[in-house]
Protein backbone atom coordinates (compact mmCIF):
# COMPACT_ATOMS: atom_id res chain seq x y z
CA UNK A 1 0.00 0.00 0.00
CA UNK A 2 2.86 2.35 0.78
CA UNK A 3 5.62 3.36 -1.57
CA UNK A 4 8.61 5.59 -1.01
CA UNK A 5 8.16 9.21 -2.06
CA UNK A 6 11.11 10.10 -4.27
CA UNK A 7 12.58 13.31 -2.94
CA UNK A 8 15.56 13.50 -5.26
CA UNK A 9 13.80 13.43 -8.63
CA UNK A 10 14.40 15.66 -11.63
CA UNK A 11 11.72 18.25 -10.82
CA UNK A 12 12.90 21.81 -10.14
CA UNK A 13 13.11 22.90 -6.52
CA UNK A 14 9.84 24.85 -6.64
CA UNK A 15 7.82 22.08 -8.33
CA UNK A 16 7.26 18.35 -8.17
CA UNK A 17 7.48 16.10 -11.22
CA UNK A 18 3.86 16.86 -12.16
CA UNK A 19 4.39 20.62 -12.12
CA UNK A 20 2.71 21.35 -8.79
CA UNK A 21 4.22 24.29 -6.96
CA UNK A 22 5.71 24.06 -3.49
CA UNK A 23 3.42 25.37 -0.74
CA UNK A 24 5.70 24.45 2.18
CA UNK A 25 9.48 24.23 1.98
CA UNK A 26 11.24 23.45 5.27
CA UNK A 27 15.02 23.44 5.24
CA UNK A 28 17.16 22.12 8.09
CA UNK A 29 14.65 23.08 10.78
CA UNK A 30 15.75 22.56 14.38
CA UNK A 31 13.96 23.34 17.63
CA UNK A 32 15.60 23.33 21.03
CA UNK A 33 13.93 24.01 24.38
CA UNK A 34 15.56 24.66 27.74
CA UNK A 35 14.06 22.77 30.68
CA UNK A 36 16.05 24.08 33.59
CA UNK A 37 19.63 23.30 32.70
CA UNK A 38 18.69 20.60 30.22
CA UNK A 39 18.53 21.15 26.47
CA UNK A 40 15.68 19.30 24.77
CA UNK A 41 16.13 18.93 21.01
CA UNK A 42 12.59 18.48 19.68
CA UNK A 43 13.54 18.76 15.99
CA UNK A 44 16.93 17.84 14.59
CA UNK A 45 17.37 19.13 11.04
CA UNK A 46 14.03 18.46 9.36
CA UNK A 47 13.72 18.91 5.58
CA UNK A 48 10.27 18.73 4.03
CA UNK A 49 8.50 19.87 0.88
CA UNK A 50 4.71 19.85 0.55
CA UNK A 51 3.18 20.57 -2.83
CA UNK A 52 -0.03 22.28 -3.87
CA UNK A 53 -3.02 19.95 -3.61
CA UNK A 54 -1.30 17.30 -1.51
CA UNK A 55 -3.17 15.50 1.27
CA UNK A 56 -0.71 14.09 3.75
CA UNK A 57 -0.32 12.91 7.32
CA UNK A 58 2.47 13.59 9.77
CA UNK A 59 2.83 10.72 12.25
CA UNK A 60 5.05 9.69 15.10
CA UNK A 61 4.97 8.43 18.69
CA UNK A 62 4.92 10.67 21.74
CA UNK A 63 8.15 12.67 21.85
CA UNK A 64 8.85 12.28 18.14
CA UNK A 65 8.54 16.02 17.44
CA UNK A 66 5.27 16.00 15.50
CA UNK A 67 3.55 18.50 17.83
CA UNK A 68 6.55 20.82 17.61
CA UNK A 69 6.57 20.50 13.83
CA UNK A 70 2.83 21.21 13.75
CA UNK A 71 3.34 24.41 15.76
CA UNK A 72 6.05 25.56 13.37
CA UNK A 73 4.00 24.67 10.29
CA UNK A 74 1.13 26.68 11.76
CA UNK A 75 3.36 29.71 12.50
CA UNK A 76 2.46 29.25 16.17
CA UNK A 77 6.15 28.86 17.04
CA UNK A 78 9.45 29.60 15.36
CA UNK A 79 12.39 27.26 14.80
CA UNK A 80 15.70 27.62 16.58
CA UNK A 81 17.44 27.43 13.22
CA UNK A 82 16.64 26.70 9.61
CA UNK A 83 14.16 28.18 7.12
CA UNK A 84 10.44 27.74 6.63
CA UNK A 85 8.94 29.02 3.37
CA UNK A 86 5.15 29.13 3.31
CA UNK A 87 3.70 30.00 -0.08
CA UNK A 88 7.06 31.55 -1.00
CA UNK A 89 7.46 33.63 2.19
CA UNK A 90 10.16 32.80 4.76
CA UNK A 91 8.21 32.92 8.01
CA UNK A 92 10.92 31.41 10.21
CA UNK A 93 12.13 34.74 11.58
CA UNK A 94 9.09 37.01 11.28
CA UNK A 95 7.93 39.07 14.29
CA UNK A 96 4.75 38.01 16.07
CA UNK A 97 2.58 40.65 14.38
CA UNK A 98 3.55 39.31 10.95
CA UNK A 99 3.12 35.72 12.10
CA UNK A 100 -0.44 36.54 13.21
CA UNK A 101 -1.16 37.96 9.76
CA UNK A 102 0.30 34.86 8.10
CA UNK A 103 -1.81 32.60 10.32
CA UNK A 104 -4.96 34.50 9.41
CA UNK A 105 -4.32 34.68 5.66
CA UNK A 106 -2.34 31.58 4.80
CA UNK A 107 -3.30 28.82 7.24
CA UNK A 108 -6.64 27.27 8.11
CA UNK A 109 -6.64 25.44 11.45
CA UNK A 110 -8.85 22.53 12.49
CA UNK A 111 -8.35 21.16 16.00
CA UNK A 112 -9.45 18.03 17.83
CA UNK A 113 -11.48 20.06 20.34
CA UNK A 114 -13.17 22.26 17.68
CA UNK A 115 -12.22 25.54 19.50
CA UNK A 116 -15.62 27.15 18.96
CA UNK A 117 -17.01 30.03 21.03
CA UNK A 118 -19.89 28.78 23.17
CA UNK A 119 -22.28 31.71 22.68
CA UNK A 120 -21.56 32.39 19.02
CA UNK A 121 -23.60 31.14 16.07
CA UNK A 122 -22.09 28.98 13.35
CA UNK A 123 -22.25 31.86 10.87
CA UNK A 124 -20.50 34.25 13.24
CA UNK A 125 -17.83 31.63 14.08
CA UNK A 126 -16.92 31.39 10.41
CA UNK A 127 -17.00 35.17 9.98
CA UNK A 128 -14.37 35.75 12.67
CA UNK A 129 -11.24 35.22 10.52
CA UNK A 130 -12.74 37.62 7.96
CA UNK A 131 -13.42 40.21 10.65
CA UNK A 132 -9.83 39.99 11.91
CA UNK A 133 -8.57 40.36 8.35
CA UNK A 134 -10.85 43.31 7.53
CA UNK A 135 -12.42 41.39 4.64
CA UNK A 136 -15.58 42.58 2.90
CA UNK A 137 -18.63 40.43 1.99
CA UNK A 138 -18.15 38.53 5.23
CA UNK A 139 -21.66 37.13 5.61
CA UNK A 140 -21.81 35.93 2.02
CA UNK A 141 -18.43 34.21 2.24
CA UNK A 142 -19.15 32.66 5.64
CA UNK A 143 -22.49 31.32 4.41
CA UNK A 144 -20.84 29.83 1.32
CA UNK A 145 -18.19 28.13 3.46
CA UNK A 146 -20.83 26.58 5.72
CA UNK A 147 -22.86 25.45 2.73
CA UNK A 148 -19.75 23.76 1.31
CA UNK A 149 -19.60 21.50 4.40
CA UNK A 150 -23.33 20.79 4.42
CA UNK A 151 -24.41 23.24 7.15
CA UNK A 152 -26.41 25.71 5.08
CA UNK A 153 -29.42 25.09 7.35
CA UNK A 154 -27.50 25.48 10.61
CA UNK A 155 -26.24 29.05 10.21
CA UNK A 156 -27.88 30.41 13.37
CA UNK A 157 -27.20 27.43 15.62
CA UNK A 158 -24.94 27.64 18.68
CA UNK A 159 -22.33 24.93 19.32
CA UNK A 160 -24.57 23.46 22.05
CA UNK A 161 -27.25 22.94 19.39
CA UNK A 162 -24.89 21.01 17.08
CA UNK A 163 -23.52 17.48 17.22
CA UNK A 164 -19.79 16.89 17.51
CA UNK A 165 -19.53 16.18 13.82
CA UNK A 166 -21.44 19.36 12.98
CA UNK A 167 -19.21 21.40 15.28
CA UNK A 168 -16.16 20.05 13.48
CA UNK A 169 -17.75 21.01 10.16
CA UNK A 170 -18.13 24.57 11.45
CA UNK A 171 -14.44 24.49 12.31
CA UNK A 172 -13.61 23.25 8.80
CA UNK A 173 -15.72 26.04 7.25
CA UNK A 174 -13.91 28.56 9.44
CA UNK A 175 -10.56 27.16 8.24
CA UNK A 176 -11.66 27.44 4.60
CA UNK A 177 -13.22 30.88 4.59
CA UNK A 178 -10.00 32.86 3.99
CA UNK A 179 -8.94 30.55 1.13
CA UNK A 180 -5.67 29.64 2.88
CA UNK A 181 -2.55 28.17 1.31
CA UNK A 182 -3.10 25.06 3.42
CA UNK A 183 -5.33 23.50 6.05
CA UNK A 184 -3.53 22.15 9.11
CA UNK A 185 -5.65 19.64 11.02
CA UNK A 186 -4.58 18.30 14.41
CA UNK A 187 -6.34 14.96 15.12
CA UNK A 188 -9.53 16.31 13.51
CA UNK A 189 -11.53 13.11 14.09
CA UNK A 190 -10.09 12.34 17.52
CA UNK A 191 -13.13 13.47 19.53
CA UNK A 192 -15.76 12.06 17.17
CA UNK A 193 -17.63 8.78 17.04
CA UNK A 194 -16.90 6.56 14.06
CA UNK A 195 -19.85 7.76 11.98
CA UNK A 196 -19.10 11.46 12.53
CA UNK A 197 -15.40 10.83 11.97
CA UNK A 198 -16.16 9.19 8.64
CA UNK A 199 -18.35 12.13 7.59
CA UNK A 200 -15.62 14.61 8.48
CA UNK A 201 -13.01 12.59 6.60
CA UNK A 202 -15.32 12.52 3.58
CA UNK A 203 -15.46 16.33 3.68
CA UNK A 204 -11.66 16.61 3.80
CA UNK A 205 -11.26 14.17 0.92
CA UNK A 206 -13.88 15.97 -1.17
CA UNK A 207 -12.31 19.37 -0.54
CA UNK A 208 -8.90 18.03 -1.48
CA UNK A 209 -10.11 16.21 -4.57
CA UNK A 210 -12.54 18.80 -5.93
CA UNK A 211 -10.97 22.07 -4.77
CA UNK A 212 -7.31 20.97 -4.71
CA UNK A 213 -6.87 22.26 -1.14
CA UNK A 214 -3.50 21.38 0.37
CA UNK A 215 -4.26 19.50 3.59
CA UNK A 216 -1.91 18.35 6.35
CA UNK A 217 -3.09 16.01 9.12
CA UNK A 218 -1.11 15.58 12.31
CA UNK A 219 -2.17 12.23 13.74
CA UNK A 220 -1.10 9.19 15.72
CA UNK A 221 -3.76 7.03 14.05
CA UNK A 222 -2.60 4.76 11.19
CA UNK A 223 -6.20 4.23 10.06
CA UNK A 224 -6.66 7.98 9.50
CA UNK A 225 -3.29 8.20 7.75
CA UNK A 226 -4.37 5.52 5.26
CA UNK A 227 -7.02 7.93 3.98
CA UNK A 228 -4.36 10.45 2.93
CA UNK A 229 -1.99 10.33 -0.03
CA UNK A 230 1.37 10.59 1.71
CA UNK A 231 2.73 9.79 5.16
CA UNK A 232 5.63 11.54 6.88
CA UNK A 233 7.02 9.63 9.87
CA UNK A 234 8.97 11.33 12.65
CA UNK A 235 11.12 9.75 15.32
CA UNK A 236 13.45 11.53 17.76
CA UNK A 237 13.02 14.85 15.96
CA UNK A 238 13.94 13.52 12.52
CA UNK A 239 12.04 12.42 9.42
CA UNK A 240 12.63 8.67 9.26
CA UNK A 241 10.20 7.83 6.46
CA UNK A 242 8.39 9.66 3.67
CA UNK A 243 5.98 7.49 1.70
CA UNK A 244 3.20 7.70 -0.82
CA UNK A 245 0.01 5.82 -0.01
CA UNK A 246 -0.57 3.93 -3.23
CA UNK A 247 -4.27 3.15 -2.68
CA UNK A 248 -5.69 5.65 -0.17
CA UNK A 249 -8.85 4.51 1.55
CA UNK A 250 -12.04 6.31 0.59
CA UNK A 251 -13.91 7.39 3.71
CA UNK A 252 -17.05 5.34 4.23
CA UNK A 253 -16.18 2.58 1.78
CA UNK A 254 -14.14 0.40 4.14
CA UNK A 255 -15.13 -0.37 7.70
CA UNK A 256 -12.51 0.35 10.30
CA UNK A 257 -10.93 -2.87 11.61
CA UNK A 258 -11.51 -3.62 15.27
CA UNK A 259 -8.25 -5.42 15.90
CA UNK A 260 -5.53 -3.18 17.33
CA UNK A 261 -2.91 -5.53 15.92
CA UNK A 262 -3.94 -4.70 12.36
CA UNK A 263 -3.51 -0.99 12.97
CA UNK A 264 -0.21 -1.61 14.70
CA UNK A 265 1.03 -3.56 11.67
CA UNK A 266 0.58 -0.46 9.50
CA UNK A 267 2.46 1.64 12.01
CA UNK A 268 5.29 -0.89 12.10
CA UNK A 269 5.42 -1.10 8.29
CA UNK A 270 5.72 2.66 7.95
CA UNK A 271 8.65 2.72 10.37
CA UNK A 272 10.52 -0.42 9.53
CA UNK A 273 9.38 -1.63 6.11
CA UNK A 274 11.52 -1.22 3.02
CA UNK A 275 15.25 -1.29 2.52
CA UNK A 276 17.65 0.30 4.98
CA UNK A 277 19.04 2.76 2.43
CA UNK A 278 15.58 4.23 1.85
CA UNK A 279 15.53 5.84 5.27
CA UNK A 280 16.71 9.40 5.92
Amino acid sequence: MLKWFKRNGQAPANQDNTGRRVVIDIQEITKMYLMGDIEVHALRGVDLKIYEGEFLSIMGPSGSGKSTLMNILGALDQPTSGSYFLDGVDVSKLPEKELARIRNKKIGFVFQNFNLLKRTTALRQVELPLIYGGTSNRVKRARAALESVGLGKRLDHLPSELSGGQQQRVAIARALVNEPAMILADEPTGNLDSRSGTEVMQIFQTLNREQNITTVFVTHDPWIARHTNRVIMLRDGKVVADRKVMNPLVAGEVERPSEAEELESVFQEAYYGGDEEEYN
